[in-house]
């Protein structure tokens, strides 16, 4: 039977993130997968900047940035006139040492963390393993995976579930998943056409507003990804049709037949689990709470997870600190951080996306006035946005 000290489940970005910073640590850490290698998922593609800041503390910032793409600006953009309000990052420099977003998907970071995890003494990757229970032991925890070939054992003294939405780990500890799903679809379309040349002025992150249709445009380093939202009522063969394609970049860029990459459908959610830890057991990441995409800060906020129970970790098996204090500091640090703040600022941001009618319309483009006009409560925004305020109200507490 396998031994280690820390198991995770899960080869995502957050996942990959805590065994990094465990094996970093000195800590034995195994990561097991189901797959056969770090997906290549493209729901996440943004980077903010105190997740940028963490990541350096790992030496990883630098390799990332070089992967994926600076994107200091983003915009709210009027569908219908091509009008925008426009927030650099740039002015919150004095607050962060990486004033900027970096677009680049999800998955670079988990690869990349899985190399070098491989090439750590005490580190190994496993793809291929899927979780299939646990049982606690008076001296540790068994976990049982299924492999191509047979089910392995692997004992550990603290298991990490960052096996995303649909966690087994969460599911085998009898967590609810408290929240709702929104009721429409959502599609992502990605595409090579170089969207700039239609629309002026266009950024690397853009929300775009309509009384009648809203969408999102995030440019990564290979391509644009489109977002837009669908009937709930659609069917997904239509959705993903030539005909939906062409309905959605005839009314973007008034061009049909635009080669796509991908043709992707999300129902979108915001749950959060009513505990992330039980014993030696913690989730983080998709598999502890869900949120729309608006705002990029559903990944970003599974690697915060993952620094704030591995540094408790490190102090527990390292330093001797007893655990349950620990373990209970991490669940309500982040549970209250993820309520209060991810939640909160993604449900206002679906909001106000989602305002449909004429005078909804006018009034949210006169607070995006008011906000380009008004340097105080642009800072504000732009703090609050980054995630960079939320970020540091929790490490003021944590300190304190």
């Amino acid at each position: 039977m396998k031994r280690t000290q820390v198991l995770v489940i899960g080869a995502g970005p957050v996942g990959c993130v805590a065994a990094f910073y465990l094996a970093k640590q000195g800590i034995d850490v195994i990561t097991c997968e189901k797959g056969p290698d770090c997906a290549q998922d493209l729901r996440a593609s943004t980077f903010h900047p105190p997740t940028l800041e963490m990541l350096d503390t790992l030496g990883i910032t630098k390799e990332l940035i070089a992967r994926g793409l600076k994107a200091p600006i983003y915009q709210w953009r009027e569908r219908a006139t091509h009008d925008y309000y426009e927030f650099d990052l740039s002015e919150i420099a004095d607050a962060t040492p990486f004033p900027y977003r970096v677009q680049c998907e999800q998955y670079h970071l988990a690869g990349l963390l899985a190399e070098k995890l491989a090439a750590e003494d005490n580190a190994e990757v496993f793809f291929n393993h899927r979780m299939l229970g646990y049982e606690e032991t008076p001296d540790g925890i068994v976990a049982s995976l299924e492999t191509p070939h047979d089910i392995r054992k692997i004992k550990c003294d603290y298991l990490i579930g960052a096996d995303g939405s649909n966690s087994v780990v969460r599911k085998l500890m009898g967590v609810e998943f408290d929240g709702f799903t929104y009721p429409e679809k959502f599609l992502c379309l990605t595409t090579n056409e170089p969207l700039e040349n239609y629309l002026p002025d266009l950024s690397l992150v853009n929300y775009v507003s309509d009384p009648k249709e809203w969408l999102v445009l995030l440019r990564v380093p290979s391509l644009w990804r489109v977002l837009v939202p669908a009937g709930s009522d659609d069917e997904d063969s239509f959705l993903t049709s030539d005909e939906k394609r062409d309905q959605v970049f005839e009314g973007l860029i008034g061009k049909k037949g635009v080669e796509t990459a991908h043709r992707t459908i999300y129902k979108m959610h915001q749950r959060v689990a009513q505990k992330f830890r039980g014993g030696n057991i913690a989730i983080i990441g998709d598999a502890a709470h869900l949120n729309n995409p608006l705002g990029g800060f559903g990944m970003n906020s599974g690697i915060h997870d993952a620094f704030n129970l591995c540094e408790k970790l490190v102090r527990i098996i390292k330093d001797g600190e007893k655990s349950d204090p620990l373990l209970d500091q991490f669940e309500r640090e982040r549970r209250q951080q993820t309520t209060e703040f991810v939640q909160e600022q993604t449900k206002q941001n679906m909001a106000y996306m989602q305002q449909g009618t004429q005078e909804q319309h006018r009034l949210r483009r006169d607070n995006m006035e008011r906000l380009t006009k008004d340097p105080e409560a642009r800072r504000d925004y732009l703090l609050r946005q980054s995630m960079i305020q939320s970020v540091r109200a929790s490490q003021r507490k944590q300190v304190a």
